[in-house]
């Protein structure tokens, strides 16, 4: 038997249609169509990114690696090596001490690097939120398949002791 969304509402939530939030109603239009309601909310959310977002994403990954630290540290060294060995050699360096160039670069690397970092961040945020509600509503439609058991199986029980009461036994199953 196939129950209307508003039977459900009003079984299940005890509620009527126009007091259910729209996640409620959606998971009770899923439990009346009998239909699943789980899906695959990495795939929604990996589909609509844009090319921005996805290599912003890229660079948030690799800056915050440490393969990205190592190689970095070694640049530096090199950096300052090189000059180091320049100015030994030559007199001057390109870079000489305190690294004032070297100083620029890092400071644009991290002007550059913060703000693709954060915009990573908000992204995995909203797909958090995403998977939070997502994760609400398969809670939802279980909890609320579950009532739905219950009150299956106590109807069975009120059925079977009506069978019993008619067929003349005791409770304790004994003629």
């Amino acid at each position: 038997m196939k129950l209307s969304t508003h039977e459900v509402a009003e079984r299940l939530l005890r509620k009527s249609l126009d007091q259910l939030s729209a996640q409620e109603e959606r998971v009770l239009r899923r439990i009346a169509d009998r239909t699943h309601i789980s899906r695959d909310v990495l795939a929604e959310h990996e589909g609509s990114l844009t090319f921005g977002q996805r290599l912003a994403d890229r660079v948030a990954a690799f800056g915050g690696s440490w393969p990205f630290i190592i190689l970095f540290l070694c640049i530096m060294l090199v950096w300052i090596s090189l000059n180091a060995f320049i100015l030994v050699h030559r007199d001057t360096a390109f870079d000489p001490y305190p690294f004032i160039l070297l100083n620029l670069v890092l400071s644009m690397l991290a002007a550059l690097q913060a703000p693709v970092i954060m915009m990573s961040g908000n992204r995995q945020a909203a797909k958090d939120r995403l998977d939070a509600a997502h994760d609400y509503e398969v809670n939802l439609k279980a909890e609320l398949e579950i009532m739905a058991l219950h009150e299956k199986i106590d109807a069975l029980h009120q059925l079977l002791g009506e069978l019993r009461a008619a067929a003349g036994e005791n409770p304790g199953g004994q003629r």
